[in-house]
């Protein structure tokens, strides 16, 4: 299901001329396998950050090092900042990112399978969807993978005059 997700993310961006980008903390890479594993996708992906450590988020990403002191890095101001943050550094016309707790423990006072995606666009697109997953740590990485692509896709289709069915 999360590769014809991505397919369809990569047809829809690769017909606008449009791009994107990943930061991911929990999911460790799994967006951007899942991506890459589609046929085509250089013409539309250009790539993204591996921001697993906290600190990584703030000296590459941007996000506000007083935001991360505050709240920790499972919160959904850090996931908007994240994908402001990865959007800018390469440039991509759109940008996912996900933060969360995979487990198995909770961190920053948050349960495991807290998680929040995060969307950047043009025009100061922003948007932010928290999730309360369940299963093993596998299962919430999967999950939170399938809920990114899916969240950018009903963007793009929201943006595009068509509807996702």
């Amino acid at each position: 299901m999360t590769g014809s997700t991505a397919a369809k993310v990569i047809s829809l961006l690769a017909e606008r001329g449009e791009t994107f980008a990943v930061a991911e903390s929990l999911t460790g890479g799994l967006i951007g396998a899942t991506v890459t594993g589609v046929a085509g996708s250089s013409a539309a992906f250009v790539g993204g950050v591996i921001s697993y450590a906290t600190d990584l988020k703030a000296r590459l990403l941007g996000v506000p090092a007083d935001l991360l002191a505050r709240e920790g890095a499972v919160h959904p101001d850090v996931a908007a900042a994240m994908a402001a943050g990865v959007r800018k550094l390469t440039g991509a016309t759109w940008a996912v990112a996900v933060t969360g707790v995979a487990g198995p423990e909770p961190q920053d006072g948050r349960p495991v399978g807290t998680v929040f995606c995060g969307l950047s666009g043009p025009g100061d697109v922003s948007k932010v969807v928290d999730l309360r997953l369940t299963g093993d740590r596998s299962s919430i990485r999967i999950h939170t993978c399938e809920m990114a692509l899916d969240l950018l896709l009903g963007v793009l289709l929201a943006n595009s005059g068509e509807h996702s069915g």
